[in-house]
Protein backbone atom coordinates (compact mmCIF):
# COMPACT_ATOMS: atom_id res chain seq x y z
CA UNK A 1 0.00 0.00 0.00
CA UNK A 2 1.40 3.43 -0.74
CA UNK A 3 -0.12 6.52 1.15
CA UNK A 4 0.50 10.26 0.37
CA UNK A 5 -0.92 13.91 1.99
CA UNK A 6 -1.72 16.86 0.19
CA UNK A 7 -3.12 19.88 1.46
CA UNK A 8 -5.82 21.80 -0.14
CA UNK A 9 -7.28 24.54 0.97
CA UNK A 10 -8.00 23.57 5.18
CA UNK A 11 -8.37 20.05 3.90
CA UNK A 12 -5.62 17.13 4.08
CA UNK A 13 -6.19 14.58 1.21
CA UNK A 14 -4.45 11.17 2.39
CA UNK A 15 -4.66 9.51 -1.15
CA UNK A 16 -4.42 5.53 -1.17
CA UNK A 17 -2.78 3.08 -3.51
CA UNK A 18 -3.66 -0.53 -2.84
CA UNK A 19 -5.26 -2.55 -0.29
CA UNK A 20 -5.41 -2.02 3.26
CA UNK A 21 -5.46 -5.24 5.30
CA UNK A 22 -4.23 -6.43 8.71
CA UNK A 23 -0.32 -5.59 8.48
CA UNK A 24 -0.31 -3.98 5.28
CA UNK A 25 -1.94 -0.24 5.36
CA UNK A 26 -3.61 -0.37 8.41
CA UNK A 27 -0.70 0.38 10.68
CA UNK A 28 0.64 3.45 7.70
CA UNK A 29 -2.79 4.50 8.23
CA UNK A 30 -3.05 5.18 11.83
CA UNK A 31 0.61 6.56 11.88
CA UNK A 32 -0.65 9.33 9.57
CA UNK A 33 -4.21 10.00 11.26
CA UNK A 34 -2.29 9.88 14.56
CA UNK A 35 0.23 12.49 13.51
CA UNK A 36 -2.60 14.48 11.23
CA UNK A 37 -4.21 14.79 14.52
CA UNK A 38 -1.04 16.15 16.54
CA UNK A 39 -0.96 18.85 14.29
CA UNK A 40 -4.35 19.78 15.11
CA UNK A 41 -5.73 19.00 11.34
CA UNK A 42 -9.67 19.04 11.30
CA UNK A 43 -10.58 18.03 8.10
CA UNK A 44 -9.39 14.73 6.22
CA UNK A 45 -10.23 13.07 3.24
CA UNK A 46 -9.31 9.66 2.67
CA UNK A 47 -9.00 9.10 -1.05
CA UNK A 48 -10.28 5.40 -1.71
CA UNK A 49 -10.28 5.65 -5.94
CA UNK A 50 -7.01 3.27 -6.07
CA UNK A 51 -8.08 1.19 -3.05
CA UNK A 52 -9.46 -2.25 -4.70
CA UNK A 53 -9.83 -3.89 -1.36
CA UNK A 54 -9.98 -3.61 2.74
CA UNK A 55 -10.13 -6.18 4.92
CA UNK A 56 -11.91 -6.23 8.32
CA UNK A 57 -8.23 -4.39 10.19
CA UNK A 58 -8.58 -1.86 7.60
CA UNK A 59 -12.04 -0.76 7.96
CA UNK A 60 -11.37 -0.54 11.68
CA UNK A 61 -8.42 1.56 11.89
CA UNK A 62 -10.80 3.86 9.36
CA UNK A 63 -13.32 3.53 12.02
CA UNK A 64 -10.77 4.50 14.78
CA UNK A 65 -9.40 7.23 12.54
CA UNK A 66 -13.16 8.27 12.30
CA UNK A 67 -13.73 8.26 16.22
CA UNK A 68 -10.46 10.25 16.93
CA UNK A 69 -11.57 13.06 14.51
CA UNK A 70 -14.60 13.64 15.69
CA UNK A 71 -13.38 13.82 19.33
CA UNK A 72 -10.85 16.35 18.31
CA UNK A 73 -13.61 18.52 16.86
CA UNK A 74 -13.07 17.47 13.44
CA UNK A 75 -14.05 15.20 10.53
CA UNK A 76 -12.97 13.01 8.35
CA UNK A 77 -15.07 11.94 5.00
CA UNK A 78 -13.81 9.40 2.05
CA UNK A 79 -13.54 10.05 -1.47
CA UNK A 80 -14.51 7.55 -4.64
CA UNK A 81 -14.93 3.92 -2.44
CA UNK A 82 -15.54 1.69 -4.92
CA UNK A 83 -18.66 -0.84 -5.03
CA UNK A 84 -16.84 -3.36 -3.29
CA UNK A 85 -15.97 -0.79 -0.10
CA UNK A 86 -19.21 0.62 -0.68
CA UNK A 87 -20.88 -3.02 -0.24
CA UNK A 88 -18.57 -3.50 2.41
CA UNK A 89 -19.91 -0.18 4.78
CA UNK A 90 -23.56 -1.04 3.82
CA UNK A 91 -23.00 -4.90 5.03
CA UNK A 92 -21.41 -3.45 8.02
CA UNK A 93 -24.24 -1.04 8.86
CA UNK A 94 -22.01 2.01 8.25
CA UNK A 95 -22.66 3.00 4.70
CA UNK A 96 -24.37 5.99 6.58
CA UNK A 97 -22.18 6.70 9.32
CA UNK A 98 -19.80 7.71 6.79
CA UNK A 99 -20.18 11.37 4.54
CA UNK A 100 -18.85 9.71 1.40
CA UNK A 101 -18.39 11.50 -2.39
CA UNK A 102 -17.36 10.31 -6.11
CA UNK A 103 -15.63 13.17 -6.73
CA UNK A 104 -13.28 15.46 -5.15
CA UNK A 105 -14.52 18.98 -6.14
CA UNK A 106 -17.96 17.91 -4.01
CA UNK A 107 -15.75 16.42 -1.42
CA UNK A 108 -13.96 19.07 -0.62
CA UNK A 109 -17.04 22.02 -0.69
CA UNK A 110 -18.66 19.49 1.98
CA UNK A 111 -16.04 20.46 4.42
CA UNK A 112 -17.06 24.26 4.22
CA UNK A 113 -20.79 23.81 4.44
Amino acid sequence: MKLSSRKVRNVVILDIEGKILLGEGDAEIKQAMDELLSRGEKHVLLNLAKVPYMDSAGLGEIIRSFTAMRKSGGDLKLLAPNQRLIDLLSITKLVNVFDWYGDEASALASFSS
